[in-house]
């Protein structure tokens, strides 16, 4: 069996596209701001522990827990839709711990990091790539969550407080769209049934 190169690509940029780490610094510069930091190595472990965990066993976890995917997609996407309106509105609607241990979990390496959007395209990839293809490229991604993490207070730095501020409203606007488009599509498919 060869490699496909070009296989690994496209999974790695499809999850790429969908974790949006870059769109999310400005979420996660106000997450450290508010925890007083972020451990970036365990939010990083925690989220490809969460990619893996449903790469290999996503549907039959969710089941066990008598939920199905449009739940878990729906639930994900109110927590990102608060997520945005506290971006955007500047108003603090989630009370966080001033402890960085409890926010390394929820909401960092979930819903931010591997969200449902995130964990169900990784259940989705299944269908048309090979196990190990995906597995690199949960591998490749959490390189790059990781370095962002990392760097986040060169990035504030770099970006001064106004920018920030434009950027944190501007992605918060983003968040609740892509908040409110998971929201419907899955609603739709209640509605729908199977």
């Amino acid at each position: 069996m060869s490699f496909n190169v070009d296989d690994l690509l496209t999974v790695t940029f499809t999850l790429f596209a969908v974790i949006d780490v870059i769109g999310s610094i400005p979420l996660l510069v106000s997450l450290k701001e508010k925890m007083g930091g972020i451990r970036a190595l365990p939010a990083t472990l925690i989220s490809g522990a969460l990619m893996i965990l449903f790469l290999y066993g996503g549907k039959p976890f969710l089941g066990m827990m008598g939920v199905d995917i449009r739940s878990f997609a729906v639930g994900g996407s109110i927590v990102i839709f608060l997520l945005g309106l506290e971006m955007v509105l500047g108003h603090e609607i989630f009370k966080h711990e001033k402890n960085m241990r409890a926010g390394t979990l929820v909401p960092i390496a979930f819903p931010i990091i591997a969200g449902s959007g995130t964990l169900t395209t990784v259940m989705s990839l299944k269908a048309n790539y090979q196990e190990m293809y995906i597995l690199l490229g949960i591998l490749i991604n959490l390189l790059c969550i990781y370095l962002v993490l990392i760097s986040l207070k060169w990035i504030q730095r770099f970006l001064g407080e106004a920018g920030m501020i434009a950027i944190r409203k501007f992605f918060g606007v983003i968040l609740i769209a892509i908040a409110v488009k998971i929201f419907g599509s899955n609603l739709q498919a209640f509605g729908g049934g199977n």
